[in-house]
């Protein structure tokens, strides 16, 4: 048995060493082949451990990719919530949806995982259990921060529904960078989304490239 001492931090933090590893390799492998398509061995091979590792920090590939899509998504609410917090009560849109457009997570390889992800989940209602709960965190973190806005009232609309419609307009710019890879576009779209839903001003206008 390991008693307290001056190895157990050490070993705590290359416990975490280790998991952070597997992550990242399996983040690579996954984007790179589709979560259906990989094993543990390639998972363990990718980051340089062996199974007994990977066994040591999950107890199945499933359990890894929920890890991975936890991160992730943990990530992107902390991103929102951060994008949309200012000390003055009143919200600038303007500000607001430069700074979330510019540090949102939009990334190709992520968006691939994610739907390997959400195609999982949608036949297995325990992992679609928790992937609602994620999407609710993020939805909160904007409604919380109109709410701090707008006062008991809220904003014109509700602000559930625009919350839920942020969201919506997330996977809708994420869907399109998956198809065509144009992640400076995929940011400007999703401005004028984000400001259409936080002004109430209607739908934007049609791009050059005729998306709406």
């Amino acid at each position: 048995m390991r008693t307290a001492g001056d190895g157990a931090p050490r070993v705590t933090r290359r416990r975490a060493r280790t998991r952070a590893d597997l992550l990242a390799a399996a983040f690579a492998v996954f984007a790179a082949k589709g979560f259906g398509r990989v094993s543990i061995e390639e998972v363990c091979e990718a980051a340089g451990y062996s199974r007994g590792a990977f066994y040591s920090n999950f107890a199945t590939l499933d359990e890894l990719f929920f890890a991975l899509y936890q991160e992730r998504a943990d990530l992107i609410a902390g991103q929102v919530a951060d994008a949309l917090a200012q000390e003055s009560p009143a919200l600038d849109v303007a500000a607001s949806v430069d700074r979330v457009a510019e540090v949102l997570l939009l990334d190709v390889d992520w968006l691939l995982v994610k739907t390997d992800f959400l195609v999982h989940a949608a036949r297995d209602p325990a992992v679609a259990e928790a992937l609602l709960g994620h999407r609710a965190r993020l939805r909160e973190a904007v409604a919380d921060r109109l709410r701090r806005a707008h006062g008991p009232a809220g904003p014109p609309g509700g602000t559930d529904a625009i919350a839920r419609a942020f969201v919506a307009a997330y996977d809708g710019v994420t869907v399109q960078l998956l198809l065509d890879k144009d992640v400076d576009a995929a940011r400007t779209w999703l401005g004028h989304l984000l400001t259409a839903l936080l002004t109430g001003s209607g739908t934007p206008e049609r791009g050059a490239d005729g998306r709406t």
